[in-house]
């Protein structure tokens, strides 16, 4: 696996990734890391991996944009000097275009989305081990409605960036279309961006195998 021994990961988003974690940190006791797939990626990894100490911090924030991020880095990235960094980011930032499309100053237009998202990269890089970029998405099988659309595009952004900085990328669309071959949005999600348990061990494999996990250990 290419986490490494005593690392800490740290794993930064919005609500998809909060899922009621703890505050200021989340981790620790009685359901500190939240119920999301960060709480999932950390169990695996700390029962199949015990001898390697891995700590997990999730600190998404629900609501979250690209621009919330660039807001909080300096406290919820670099004062915590992750060994390795997760981001999943940029739900809200397409999603507000499409439920509040009268407020345009609540969207985040794709330029700034890239752009913010590469400042966050590049200043953080030198201090990491390892990085993971996570693509949006949306559970919608049809590539042509609107929002899945403008989802791709940004997600699309997230590849260019991983590759440019040579993170691992995790293409969570394409992990929810497999899935959607074969079931319909509403098994995992009722709002088609909020995913239940499977939803969430939909994102935790993901996770994990981009980067090594060894299944079979």
């Amino acid at each position: 696996m290419l986490i490494e021994n005593n690392s800490k990961l740290v794993m930064i988003g919005d609500s998809v990734t909060d899922f009621e974690r703890a505050r200021p940190l989340g981790e620790g006791l009685f359901g500190g890391i939240g119920k999301s797939y960060v709480g999932l990626v950390d169990g695996l990894l700390n029962v199949t991996y015990p001898q390697s100490r891995i700590r997990v911090i999730n600190m998404g924030t629900s609501g979250n944009t690209v621009r919330d991020l660039k807001a909080r880095w300096q406290t919820d990235v670099l004062d915590l000097k992750p060994d390795w960094l997760s981001i999943l980011i940029g739900i809200n930032d397409v999603w507000r275009q499409f439920d509040t499309p009268l407020i345009p100053e609540n969207h985040v237009p794709l330029e700034e989305y890239r752009e913010t998202l590469e400042e966050l990269v590049r200043k953080t890089v030198p201090a990491l081990k390892g990085l993971v970029l996570m693509t949006p998405f949306f559970m919608e099988e049809n590539r042509e409605d609107p929002m899945r659309a403008t989802m791709d595009r940004y997600g699309a952004a997230v590849k260019e960036i991983a590759k440019k900085y040579g993170a691992i990328l995790v293409d969570t669309q394409a992990a929810f279309d497999e899935y959607l071959r074969y079931y319909h949005p509403v098994s995992i999600t009722w709002d088609r961006i909020h995913p239940n348990v499977l939803g969430h061990t939909i994102l935790a494999r993901a996770f994990l195998n981009a980067v090594g996990f060894e299944w079979r250990k």
